[in-house]
């Protein structure tokens, strides 16, 4: 079976725009191939400078995707950092990727246009998302479009290592979905912590109620006819409501005569559906520590075996240790 592996950076809680754009598409994957999730805490390390939040950031990642469905024992769940091979595959590869491609990354340009200070770690962040999916010999990564170009380097540094020194590294594909598309957040921009409009994905329902009424809107009044599809609030229902009901409100919406405040009730409501269980399940995992941290511990240990083979013929062809 083909293998898939999914990474989220553990920057801060989850949110719907995590769980939309992401989580729920990856999860899907368990179905048609071997799933490998990770939390990505090397990664957060380039914005997050307090280790508490970030080892409190780690564990809440991980109880997600487990009240969320995931099976450890049928596919890998681990953290980054759990897995040395990965950062000593990063500077193996660093050496046979050129400053021309990291000068093109998104988010290096990104930075640079913002005139925000640029730390190495930001700069050759493109070189350890290649680790993360070669040294487990990923065969594809699902990612948005806007993301695609991360796989696109990630391509272009194994086929210079393998150029180098045969086919030994996995040049990935990227699994492009559809449904992955850019959530809405409070203010109608992309859902992003660096934009402080997230929501988060386990908060009590009264807190939940609260935020998603706080969703901007425009000041048609409620008798007008509306436009369903570019408010924030309508795009995010369509994704927890089934089509028919979406379609439904959107009619009314059209018609006239009901109001943005009826539409973040619905969007309310299937969120509750949606996610209710999935909640008291986070708060009973994120309650036992030692449970969570003896999935962590295996996930760990079964990500090892699997790196450390193709990191031994790494080695054995650059010429580090022995021959034999």
């Amino acid at each position: 079976m083909k293998i898939a592996l999914s990474g989220i950076k553990p920057s801060g809680l989850p949110h719907i725009g995590n769980y939309l754009g992401m989580i729920r598409p990856a999860l899907r994957l368990a179905d048609s191939y071997q799933c490998l999730y990770f939390i990505a805490d090397y990664h957060a390390l380039t914005t997050l400078h307090n280790g508490s939040e970030l080892r409190s950031h780690s564990l809440s990642v991980a109880a997600t995707w487990l009240a969320l469905g995931l099976d450890p024992t049928r596919n890998l769940l681990y953290r980054q950092s759990d897995v040395p091979e990965v950062m000593e595959l990063a500077w193996i590869l660093s050496c046979f990727t050129g400053k021309g491609l990291l000068d093109r990354a998104h988010a290096f340009k990104d930075a640079q246009a913002q005139q925000r200070e640029i730390s190495a770690g930001v700069y050759t962040y493109p070189i350890l998302m290649a680790a993360d999916i070669l040294a487990f010999g990923a065969d594809v990564v699902p990612v948005g479009r806007d993301q695609k170009q991360h796989l696109e380097m990630c391509r272009d540094i194994a086929q210079r290592f393998n150029h180098a020194y045969g086919d030994l590294l996995i040049v990935p594909e990227a699994l492009i979905q559809e449904e992955v598309e850019t959530i809405p957040g409070l203010d109608g921009r992309k859902m992003s912590k660096s934009y402080d409009n997230t929501v988060p994905m386990f908060l009590p329902a009264a807190q939940l109620r609260k935020l998603v009424m706080r969703i901007q809107t425009d000041s048609v009044p409620v008798e007008e006819p509306k436009l369903p599809e570019s408010a924030a609030v309508f795009q995010l229902y369509r994704h927890f409501a089934g089509a028919s009901d979406a379609e439904a409100l959107a009619e009314k919406l059209r018609a006239g005569g009901t109001g943005w405040a009826v539409a973040k009730q619905a969007l309310f409501d299937a969120m509750e559906a949606s996610l209710g269980e999935a909640r008291t399940r986070y708060r009973e995992i994120m309650g036992d520590a030692d449970k969570l941290a003896g999935v962590l511990r295996d996930g760990a240990e079964r990500a090892r075996a699997l790196a450390s083979a193709r990191m031994a013929r790494v080695r054995r062809a650059i010429g580090m240790g022995s021959s034999a």
